[in-house]
């Protein structure tokens, strides 16, 4: 269901930004699919073609980046990737994560010195990157 509506305002979203650029078609719409939120892209994907039917946007084609989650301890500088500890979430966890990405602060230490201040670097969230259109200006 969060996909859903994920989707809802990634497509409203382009073609809010078409409409207001004097646009009458979007032929492209890159997103990127932060890491940490771990969305499911395939439900995604669905969800913004059956949402941009019969609008200005039902012909564009949609691409996926998906940008690794990265931390940085604020109290002794190491950084790190998700990946390096990802081991340790259970389905639980992932799911509350999925939800409410600031709760990786209740899951996640520094590896390093094991600080819970840290901040998310890069791969937090979903955004459009990129929104390609074509029309009278």
């Amino acid at each position: 269901m969060h996909e859903w509506a994920l989707a809802d305002g990634i497509v409203r979203t382009a073609i809010e930004f078409a409409r207001t650029h004097g646009k009458d078609k979007i032929l492209g719409i890159r997103v990127v699919l932060g890491e940490l939120q771990d969305v499911n892209e395939e439900i995604l994907k669905f969800a913004i073609d059956e949402i941009k039917k019969g609008t200005i946007a039902e012909d564009a084609e949609v691409e996926f980046v998906l940008e690794e989650a990265e931390f940085r301890c604020r109290n002794c500088g190491h950084e790190w990737k998700l990946r390096e500890v990802r081991e340790s979430f259970n389905e639980r966890i992932k799911e509350d994560i999925h939800f409410i990405p600031e709760v990786v602060h209740a899951f996640l230490a520094c590896p390093k010195c094991g600080s819970r201040d840290f901040e998310v670097v890069k791969g937090r969230g979903v955004y459009l990157s990129a929104i390609k259109v074509e029309g009278e200006e």
